[in-house]
């Protein structure tokens, strides 16, 4: 477990990961002082999907760039960003600079919906990119959206009712030495096993918004939208 110590702070830096915002400002706020973070202490990793749907997109990401946040891209902040729906250029640039992928540290990854079997570490490090100029579509895709997979990345047509084998949740594929933290699948909710952490848990439809702290290896969850 990895105890990082802030120069001039006798306190651990911690690692707090959250789940899909969708826009929603005021769980988030919630959340944020249920953990008791620490601005300027504290690392924030939203795990993507911070606007669309909800009533604050462009608050959470005021909020998420006050408090310096290391997300990754989702599909619907993709969706944002083909669409130039955000009117502020300086949100739009900040937006646009985060990646698909986030290696945080040397013991996680961070990644909005999952990975491909077959990716290595050459792959990953390309989805760590900035998304401006990426030239692998396809990854970025998969990345963003995949719930079910076959153990060569091969999706089924629809992930709803669950579909049958060969496919399984993409992660019962993975198998490399990094934990993933993820989002993208709120009818999954949380789910934590030794080597990946789901943390959507449906924020946005009035359920929970959850974050897991690593150096405590934590959940804490709050209740999620409450003006639905």
């Amino acid at each position: 477990m990895r105890i990082g110590i802030r120069r001039g702070s006798l306190a651990p830096v911690r690692r707090v990961f959250v789940g899909d915002l969708h826009g929603c400002l005021e769980p988030l706020d919630r959340l944020l002082a249920e953990v008791e973070f620490r601005a300027g202490e504290d690392q924030l990793f939203p795990v993507g999907d911070l606007v669309n749907k909800g009533p604050d997109s462009v608050a959470v990401l005021q909020r998420l760039i006050a408090l310096d946040a290391r997300p990754v891209l989702g599909n619907h902040d993709l969706l944002w960003l083909r669409e130039r729906r955000l009117e502020d250029p300086e949100l739009h640039a900040w937006l646009a600079q985060q990646p698909i992928l986030r290696f945080v540290d040397d013991d996680l990854l961070l990644v909005h919906a999952g990975l491909h079997p077959a990716w290595n570490d050459d792959d990953l490090r390309e989805l760590a990119r900035p998304i401006d100029g990426f030239p692998t579509a396809p990854a970025v895709d998969f990345a963003v959206n995949v719930r079910y997979c076959d153990p060569h990345g091969r999706r089924p047509d629809e992930d709803w009712p669950p579909p049958d084998a060969p496919y399984v949740p993409w992660d019962q594929h993975y198998r490399g030495p990094r934990r993933v933290v993820f989002g993208h699948w709120a009818r999954r909710g949380l789910d934590v096993t030794p080597h990946a952490i789901a943390l959507d848990s449906g924020c946005l439809y009035g359920n929970r918004l959850s974050a897991w702290i690593a150096e405590e290896d934590r959940v804490v969850q709050v209740p999620g939208r409450l003006d639905r």
